[in-house]
C-alpha cells in the first residue's frame, strides 16, 4: 500500500489548552483538525462551535497512532495537552513513524517570541508569583498579560495579542520571530528588560507572565524565557515523571535557559545546588548574612522589615499583607521582576498594597458567626497544604482530601499536630489519609464524609464546639476524583460558605 503524505496538525484535547493550540494554528493559516476521545452533547457544542470557526473537531477518537494514521490525510504534526503523558505509548508510535509531537506551547512560543516571557515555574508558589508579577507590572503602567498554567491558555494570549494585532497591521508571522529573536539577544545585565519601543510601536504587550507547569515544560523544550522564576522544589507528580531527579531536571531546563534566572534562596532543594548555578539572581526572605553562609549572595532579602537590595532598603515587606514566610518569598521573587522590568520601589510597594490576593490560594471567604473561612483548594499536595497550616493562627477546622498524590505526608501530618483541632477528611482519599493520621498519632478529631457538601456543614458545628477561629479547605490532594481542576473546586467550596 502506497505511503499517504502527511499534512497538517491534530491537535488531541477538547480542553482549554486544546482550544487555544487549533485557534492559534488556524489563525497562523495552518491546516488543523482537533480530536476528542470522549463525547457529549456540552463537548458537541464545543465541536460545532469551532467547525463554525473552520476547525474540524472528530468527536470519540481515542488516543492512538494507527486511528491517527486512518485520517485524511494523517498528521504530520500531533500537538498535546499537558495532562497527556508525554512518553504515552501512542505518542512514541507516533514519533517512531516521524511524526512530530509536541506539546501546547510549542505554538504559542514560536508565534509569540516577538513579545519577552517571563516564565514562571515551582511545585508550589508559582501562581501567587504569576498573579504577583502580572499585579506589579500591570499597577506600573506596563502591558503584561497573564497566561498559561493559570488564567487564558498562552496560545490563545498569543492568538489575540500578537498574531491578530501586528498581522492585521501588516507584519508577517516570519517578521515576528525576527522582532522575538532581536529581543531575546539583548542584553539582560544592567539596565532594565522591558519589551521595548520597537513592541510598543507595534501595539504589542510589554510582557506576557506565563505560569509553566512541570508538564508543559516537559512537551516544549524550546521555551527560553527573558526571564525565568523558580520558586520551590518539593517532591510532587512523581506518579507522571517517575523521579524527583526528573522532575528537577524538567524545571531546571526552563531555567537554563531564561535570560535572567530568578531563584528562591529560602528553599531547601534550590539552595542546596547553589553552587551548580553560573548565574543567577538568588531571593532570601531572612537577612543577608543568613543565605551568605549557604555560598550565595542574594540580590533581595529582607531586614528589619524592609525589603533591601545592594543600595539599601527600597521598601516595607508588610506592603504585601499575605499571612505566612513563603508569601515574603513570593513577594522577593516578584519584586525582582518588577525591578529587572524598570519599576520604581515606590511603585512596586503601591502594587504590593493594591494586590488582592489569589484566588484558592489562601483566600480569605468570609467571616462568619466569629469564624473565618479560607479557600486553599491550590494545595494540590502535601506540601503546599503543610505552608498553609503554617501561615494561620489556629486551632483550625481542617478539610483535606480528594485525589491523592505520592509524596512524604510527616510535614504535613506534624503541621496538623499543631494547629488542627480537627479534620474532614473527603474524597477518594479519605481512606488512606484516616490511616495516614492514625499512623502518624494525629490526636484530633477525624471525620470522613463524602464530599464538600457534608464537610462544609460539618466544619461550622466542629469549628463552633471547638472554639475554633477559622475553618481551612486546604486539600493536600489533587481535584480529579470529583471535580475538572483545582479552581472548580475552590469555585464550589465558595459557593457553599457564602451559602451558609
Amino acid at each position: 500500500m502506497a505511503t499517504r503524505e502527511r499534512q497538517g496538525t491534530l491537535v488531541v484535547g477538547l480542553g482549554r489548552s486544546g482550544i487555544g493550540a487549533a485557534r492559534l494554528l488556524r489563525a497562523l493559516g495552518e491546516p488543523v483538525c482537533l480530536a476528542e476521545s470522549r463525547s457529549g452533547d456540552t463537548l458537541a457544542e464545543k465541536a460545532a462551535a469551532l467547525e463554525a470557526e473552520g476547525i474540524p473537531v472528530k468527536l470519540g477518537l481515542p488516543l492512538d497512532a494507527d486511528r491517527f494514521d486512518a485520517l485524511t490525510p494523517p498528521p504530520a504534526t500531533v500537538v498535546v495537552s499537558p495532562g497527556i503523558r508525554f512518553d504515552h505509548p501512542a505518542l512514541e508510535a507516533l514519533r517512531a513513524r516521524g511524526v512530530a509531537v509536541q506539546g501546547e506551547l510549542v505554538g504559542a512560543w514560536r508565534a509569540g517570541s516577538a513579545v519577552p516571557w517571563i516564565g514562571i515555574t515551582g511545585t508550589n508558589g508559582k501562581t501567587t508569583v504569576t498573579h504577583l508579577v502580572h499585579h506589579l507590572l500591570v499597577a506600573g503602567g506596563l502591558d503584561a498579560p497573564l497566561c498559561g498554567n493559570v488564567g487564558t491558555s498562552a496560545a490563545d494570549v498569543v492568538r489575540q495579542r500578537i498574531v491578530a494585532g501586528p498581522v492585521a497591521s501588516g507584519v508577517s508571522p516570519s517578521g515576528l520571530s525576527a522582532l522575538g529573536a532581536s529581543l531575546s539577544d539583548a542584553s539582560l545585565s544592567g539596565a532594565s528588560l522591558s519589551g521595548g519601543s520597537s513592541a510598543e510601536n507595534l501595539a504589542l504587550p510589554d510582557w506576557l507572565v506565563v505560569e509553566l507547569s512541570s508538564y508543559q515544560i516537559e512537551a516544549a523544550p524550546e521555551l527560553a524565557p527573558a526571564i525565568g522564576i523558580w520558586t520551590t522544589l518539593t517532591p510532587d507528580h512523581l506518579e507522571r515523571h517517575g523521579t524527583l531527579e526528573a522532575y528537577r531536571a524538567i524545571k531546571r531546563q526552563l531555567l537554563e535557559q531564561s535570560g535572567l534566572r530568578i531563584l528562591n534562596a529560602d528553599d531547601a532543594d534550590l539552595r542546596s545546588r547553589a553552587a551548580s548555578w553560573d548565574q543567577a539572581c538568588w531571593i532570601t526572605a531572612g537577612p543577608r548574612q543568613a543565605a551568605l553562609d549557604a555560598g550565595i549572595d542574594p540580590h533581595l532579602w529582607i531586614e528589619a522589615g524592609e525589603v533591601w537590595n545592594a543600595d539599601g532598603p527600597l521598601f516595607p515587606a508588610a506592603a504585601l499583607a499575605m499571612p505566612g514566610d513563603h508569601n515574603r518569598q513570593n513577594l522577593l521573587l516578584a519584586a525582582a521582576v518588577a525591578l529587572a522590568a524598570g519599576l520604581t520601589p515606590a511603585v512596586i510597594e503601591a502594587g504590593c498594597r493594591s494586590f488582592p490576593g489569589v484566588p484558592h490560594r489562601l483566600e480569605r471567604i468570609r467571616l462568619h458567626q466569629g469564624i473565618t473561612w479560607f479557600n486553599d483548594s491550590k494545595a494540590t499536595n502535601y506540601d503546599a497544604a503543610e505552608v498553609a497550616l503554617r501561615a494561620l493562627d489556629g486551632p483550625l477546622v481542617v478539610l483535606a482530601g480528594g485525589q491523592s498524590k505520592q509524596g512524604d505526608a510527616a510535614g504535613w501530618i506534624a503541621q496538623l499536630h499543631r494547629q488542627a483541632a480537627a479534620v474532614i477528611l473527603y474524597g477518594a482519599a479519605r481512606q488512606e489519609f484516616t490511616g495516614l493520621l492514625a499512623a502518624g498519632g494525629y490526636g484530633g478529631r477525624v471525620e470522613s464524609v463524602e464530599g464538600l457538601d457534608q464537610a462544609v456543614p460539618l466544619a461550622r458545628q466542629l469549628a463552633a464546639e471547638g472554639a475554633c477561629p477559622a475553618v481551612l479547605l486546604s486539600p493536600a490532594c489533587a481535584s480529579f476524583d470529583q471535580y475538572s481542576d483545582f479552581e472548580a473546586r475552590g469555585h464550589h467550596f465558595r459557593r457553599l460558605v457564602l451559602a451558609l
